[in-house]
């Protein structure tokens, strides 16, 4: 048993050399001359200079042109576009990019990024751009001109139901009929509103004069102040009222609520029209305002103030403006 190691190792020794001595000629002499060769390269150093030749060939093949535009026909090539999608499709992808996004370090650059004066300067050049102005405006006016078309519908069936429930109490035949003239919901609106602009005038100017009034005229001018000021109060409404129907046909509380006044068709009333209308509105709300009260109940919606001018209140077509939102449902497919 223990001679049993050294003869195994002599019997393997003893086949190695005779396979060696088995091989053809040739092959041992090739062999022989690479060892040789190799250490002949490393003893004079010609294995490191061909090293160092073999790399700088390497370097100049990737930097060349040829290499260059290979490497663009691949990366505009199908294949790295399917693999950029798969990767941006990949759930690990996926959730990879919002652990990024919900990191500390994300937070803190935005939080220093927002704070910082660049960005305070873009926001500032921003806001004072012409584009944002005008679309703040237009976003501004689109939404007014939307809450006035609301208040205009709603008042336009409010007319419809305050003449059915009057036609009603008075036995009355109800009407079958869609009319294109105001009621008088809508009229009492536009009256309210002009009345709302005059008065806001009317009372700055009452403030100065007040203050004009106490300088020079002495003592407790309060009556007198107060006669007077109705008065005016009265003179510039008939004025108010008369300029707008004869030179357009509607007050700026009749255009918000877009009615218009005509006479034969046309808005352009005149002087004299304007004021027998005038005249017939006064002579119409001193009965408590009994008067309008034929809007109720005749078929063309005349008050006592139509009767006299021979005018007709009636409805303009809905305007809708670009940038409302009613626009936008109606440019929807």
């Amino acid at each position: 048993m223990g001679d049993a190691g050294p003869a195994s190792t002599q019997s393997g020794s003893e086949g190695a050399g005779r396979a060696r001595r088995s091989r053809p000629l040739p092959a041992r002499l090739l062999g022989g001359g690479a060892r040789g060769a190799r250490r002949v390269a490393e003893a004079t150093g010609i294995d490191r200079a061909v090293e160092a030749a073999t790399e700088e060939a390497i370097v100049r093949a990737v930097e060349s042109p040829a290499v260059e535009r290979a490497l663009v026909r691949v990366l505009q090539g199908p294949a790295v576009e399917e693999a950029m999608k798969g990767a941006l499709d990949s759930p690990a992808v996926e959730r990879a990019m919002i652990d990024a996004l919900d990191s500390e370090l994300v937070d803190t650059v935005w939080q220093r990024l927002l704070a910082s004066d660049e960005a305070q300067k873009l926001v500032e050049r921003i806001a004072q751009a012409p584009e944002v102005r005008a679309a703040l405006a237009a976003q501004s006016v689109g939404l007014l001109e939307d809450i006035a078309r609301q208040i205009r519908r709603v008042a336009r069936r409010l007319d419809d139901a305050l003449e059915r429930v009057a036609r009603r109490l008075v036995m009355r035949k109800r009407r079958t009929e869609a009319t294109d003239r105001a009621g008088l919901v809508t009229r009492s609106l536009a009256l309210l509103l002009d009345l709302g602009v005059l008065n806001a005038a009317f009372f700055a100017v009452s403030v100065v004069v007040a203050l004009l009034a106490s300088v020079v005229l002495p003592g407790d001018a309060t009556a007198p102040a107060l006669v007077v000021g109705v008065g005016v109060w009265l003179i510039a409404g008939s004025a108010y009222l008369t300029f707008f129907w004869a030179l357009a046909g509607q007050t700026p509380g009749m255009r918000f609520m877009d009615i218009r006044v005509e006479a034969g068709g046309s808005p352009q009333l005149g002087a004299g029209v304007a004021f027998r209308r005038l005249v017939g509105t006064g002579l119409a709300a001193i009965p408590l305002g009994a008067g309008f009260l034929g809007v109720l109940f005749s078929e063309r919606r005349h008050g006592l103030q139509d009767r006299i001018a021979g005018t007709d209140v009636v409805y303009l077509p809905e305007r809708i403006a670009p940038w409302s939102e009613d626009s936008a449902r109606e440019a929807m497919p």
